[in-house]
């Protein structure tokens, strides 16, 4: 094997911080100790300890058990699982050049580090007998699933192939893993690159004065003159909605969707095109059509088909309202007198004109009511009235940047759950979007009960002078989503870290944040945190009848993006040739096939997709429209009982957020609701039937 060729960092082993038991509460993470030279002297040592103990397990004489063998490996690998957990989520959120050319020499060892166990004929024979004889060995629910994903990592990670597949398939393994990192950094540099510098004050004309000192501040922070806007959503969003000088907007919104495909050192087609072509090459040696089939085998929608049926039902109830709406918006635009066509940067423009024409609403009314501290206590007060479960403050611990908040999260009885930190603002060193990841797995295996370590991540709207971070309603939401996911990750009482947290099917893994965005905007839920930063006024009852009014406004325009971009991920790897393709080509026939009018465009056209081609959604973006099933329909059992009910909430706790990956998803569902959920639910949700 060449996994331990790299040169040797500088230094003996117990000079690494990162190899020493931490000294902070619960082992956090010692950030602060940190160097970015110290991670390949990390990830290398861990390499070695784990393959030290598979070796032990291979030498094992005894029978194969579930213990001596499926147990050995959960127990395997800690000090590798400890670097890896700080190290992926800073080279996301705060990574040096240092270690951005760590990670491209660390991602080929690792490849070649799972092939270790995974090709390892002797350890997956282990594997194998156990697997054969699972009917007679008593083992728990919990036990067979963690059973099962060890014998389909194995056969995933190529122990069935012969010889020259598993070779093809390990280099496959290294160029996917090189080419993902280089998509996700090209996409970076793209959003950094773009800046909208505006001197002239007349051109700032229709936007809200928090927009002009947040561009003011920007400008001032790189020593320009002016204002300055750039491609981050907190910029971006209100300078679509609000800024009244049309060949501006233009130029924002092309900035934007042009990322990636701009024909320079960053540009991301040729990068797609080759993803695509090595993932087609990796199901063929497996037996797959295509790469869709081979990614949805194990997952809820089990075919690409069910999928994309799912897909086509909203698509097929959404279109027709967009098309509603831009003939809606058309004719605001005309009773103006311009001439002017609606385009897909008016969009934005228009839609909030026609809503404080039609509900007398704007998002800069609604959103002093909505500070980031105020938002974030309503999540917190939401866990504890649903699931008992309490956020404070903790002191002691580390963080990594200093805008990073941390808390403990406390069980009734006062007992030990998780840590959470919380990482909200947008920085040069921070890719796009929200998500929420482990800093440090839960571990609960021979007495030992290592609880998780949660982060969310997101870029919402900074403070600006004298005025909190204030979120418009899309940004209230995503917090509430992203701390969904991390209830799910902090909650979680599995015993085998394989299956705990959010190790479930990705089209299950968005129930319990998607479902937990609805009490983000409940009346109820709203009167009791929405309350403005200046006065503390709770938000008035007047506003709160606006927004339900308002609840199904440009849903056609909300849905249409949305499910384009999960039938563009889906027919991206529906094909099983990809002689001649070019992405930009295929994104437009893709359009044109179902019927994509062109003032939408995809929520993310291909250049910038890092769902798709840098995270871990490839054929997996449906997944938010196939958990929105599930959430929908959940939600509406709250609603029937109470959306505070005690019981359906500890319910929910019980049957799928401490459940993790430990049972099949709609097993856990249907226990929870008591039935498989009315696909109805979503197209009520979204307000597209009555």
């Amino acid at each position: 094997m060449a996994m331990l060729t790299l040169a040797a960092c500088t230094g003996g082993q117990s000079e690494n911080p990162l190899m020493a038991d931490s000294a902070l509460p619960y082992g956090a993470p010692e950030f602060s100790k940190y160097e970015p030279t110290d991670y390949e002297e990390a990830f290398l040592e861990g390499f070695k300890r784990q393959r030290a103990e598979i070796d032990a397990i291979v030498a094992c004489t005894d029978a194969p058990t579930f213990d001596n063998t499926i147990g050995a490996l959960e127990r395997s690998g800690r000090l590798l699982g400890k670097v890896s957990g700080v190290f992926f989520n800073l080279s996301e959120t705060d990574a040096d050049s240092i270690m951005k050319e760590t990670e491209k020499r660390i991602m080929p060892l690792m490849t070649e580090h799972s092939a270790y166990m995974t090709m390892n004929e002797t350890l997956f024979a282990r594997v194998k007998a156990i697997y054969d004889n699972k009917a007679n060995l008593n083992l728990t629910r919990e036990q067979e699933m963690v059973l099962y994903k060890y014998y389909r990592m194995f056969v995933r990670g190529g122990a069935l192939l012969d010889a020259d597949k598993k070779a093809q398939f390990m280099e496959i393994e290294k160029q996917l893993s090189l080419a993902s990192i280089e998509f996700g950094d090209n996409s970076l540099a793209e959003t950094n690159a773009f800046e909208l510098v505006i001197t002239d004050e007349k051109e700032l004309a229709g936007l809200p004065q928090s927009s002009i000192d947040a561009a003011r501040e920007e400008a001032q922070a790189k020593g320009k003159e002016g204002w300055l806007f750039t491609l981050q959503k907190p910029s971006w969003i209100p300078f679509m909605q609000y800024a009244d000088n049309r060949d501006l907007r233009k130029k924002m919104y092309l900035g934007y969707i042009n990322r990636g495909d701009n024909n320079n050192d960053n540009d991301n087609k040729e990068v797609i095109a080759r993803i695509l072509k090595l993932r087609q090459q990796k199901a063929q040696l497996f037996g797959f059509n295509t790469f869709a089939e081979y990614q949805l085998e194990d997952k809820m929608a089990k075919t690409p088909q069910a999928a994309y049926d799912l897909l086509m039902t909203i698509w097929n109830a959404a279109l027709p309202k967009a098309k509603a709406e831009a003939a809606e918006l058309q004719k605001l635009m005309d009773a103006e007198g311009k001439g002017e066509k609606l385009e897909a940067w008016d969009w934005w423009y228009y839609t909030e004109k026609l809503r404080e024409q039609k509900y007398a609403l704007s998002e800069s009314e609604l959103k002093p009511y909505f500070s980031l501290d105020n938002v974030r206590k309503g999540s917190f007060m939401v866990a504890y009235k649903l699931f008992g479960v309490n956020f404070r403050p903790i002191e002691g611990v580390d963080i990594y940047h200093p805008e990073v908040k941390t808390f403990e999260v406390l069980d009734a009885d006062s007992s030990h759950i998780a840590l959470f930190y919380a990482d909200y603002f947008p920085r040069a060193t921070k890719r796009a979007g929200a998500w929420m990841s482990n800093f440090v797995e839960p571990f609960n295996v021979d007495g030992e009960n290592k609880r998780p370590m949660i982060v969310n991540v997101c870029n919402f709207t900074r403070p600006s002078g004298d005025t909190p971070s204030l979120l418009n309603i899309d940004e209230t939401r995503t917090l509430f989503h992203e701390f969904g996911h991390a209830l799910h990750g902090m909650l979680t009482q599995t015993r085998y870290p394989s299956v705990a947290g959010t190790s479930v099917a990705r089209d299950f893994v968005e129930l319990p944040s998607q479902i937990m965005e609805h009490w983000a905007i409940e009346p109820e839920v709203m009167k009791l945190y929405a309350h403005h930063y200046q006065t503390g006024e709770a938000i008035p009852d007047e506003l709160i009848a606006k927004m339900q009014a308002a609840s199904s406004f440009n849903s056609g325009f909300e849905t249409v993006e949305l499910v384009a971009a999960a039938l563009l991920d889906m027919e991206y790897h529906m094909l099983s040739d990809y002689t001649g393709f070019e992405a930009n080509a295929f994104e437009k026939a893709v359009a044109e096939k179902i019927g994509l009018i062109p003032e939408i465009t995809f929520r993310y056209r291909s250049t910038y997709f890092n769902h798709v081609f840098s995270g871990g959604y490839a054929v997996g973006y449906y997944s938010y429209l196939w958990a929105e099933v599930l959430d929908a329909d959940g939600f509406e059992a709250f609603k029937e009982k109470g959306i505070f009910d005690e019981a359906t909430g500890r319910s929910f706790r019980k049957n799928v957020l401490e459940m993790g990956g430990s049972e099949e998803p709609m097993t856990l569902y249907k226990r929870f609701r008591g039935a498989e959920p009315n696909p109805e639910a979503l197209l009520r949700n979204r307000g597209l039937i009555e």
